[in-house]
């Protein structure tokens, strides 16, 4: 039972420590995207949609024939003992439990995306474009457009957590009060966002605008 639980652990949840990915559509384009997720292979990915899509077709089924009233060994054509003592258990309980267990395995399992991803899109001459994405897949990501116009610096700065030391960099906004806080919910260590910070500011200003210290 434990290494099952951890194999689902692994396959709905392959969190990873933040890792930097770079990427360049075009000339004038640079993305910068911190991620949790795992590095796997495009197999391993197909098995994990795969078992997600089972699962939530199994859910649904079952949450289908319990509204029903349908006999479920019966309907499945299975005879096993296992499976017509969990038909009766099934049948046995209240059907709002049985509904708050299908949403918590469609939310906990199908749903929930189990990793985090931010990424900073710079566009030469244009501006910057913060991204998150949401928690779970159906919906869209967080992103908000600042344009160079409207950019004063670009920084790397410090707070405090608790009893802890945390960087993040930060873009100031003219005629705003409050600094934009890029990758956020991930806080990535000072070595990816020095070489975010000086991407950027080569991407939107030129290597050594205001100087050199990301502070």
């Amino acid at each position: 039972m434990a290494s099952l639980i951890s194999s689902l652990k692994y396959l709905t949840s392959p969190t990873h420590p933040p890792t930097l990915h770079t990427t360049q559509p075009t000339l004038s384009t640079t993305t910068y995207t911190v991620s949790t997720r795992r590095p796997s292979h495009p197999v391993a990915s197909a098995l994990n949609t795969i078992f997600r899509i089972l699962i939530a077709i199994s859910v649904s089924t079952v949450v289908f024939l319990r509204v029903r009233g349908v006999d479920l060994a019966l309907e499945w054509g299975v005879n096993n003992a296992w499976a017509v003592r969990g038909n009766d258990v099934l049948q046995e309980c209240e059907g709002v439990y049985v509904y708050i267990g299908a949403v918590a395995v469609l939310w906990g399992v199908v749903l929930r995306r189990g990793y985090t991803e931010e990424s900073l899109t710079l566009i030469t001459h244009l501006g910057l474009q913060t991204s998150t994405t949401s928690s779970i897949y159906l919906r869209a990501p967080t992103t908000r457009f600042i344009p160079t116009t409207s950019i004063q610096d670009l920084f790397i700065h410090e707070a405090f957590k608790g009893f802890e030391v945390k960087f993040y960099l930060a873009v100031v906004v003219r005629g705003e009060k409050d600094v934009v806080v890029v990758f956020p919910r991930l806080m990535p260590r000072r070595g990816i966002l020095e070489v975010v910070w000086r991407g950027g500011r080569e991407c939107l200003w030129g290597v050594g605008r205001g100087g050199e210290d990301g502070k």
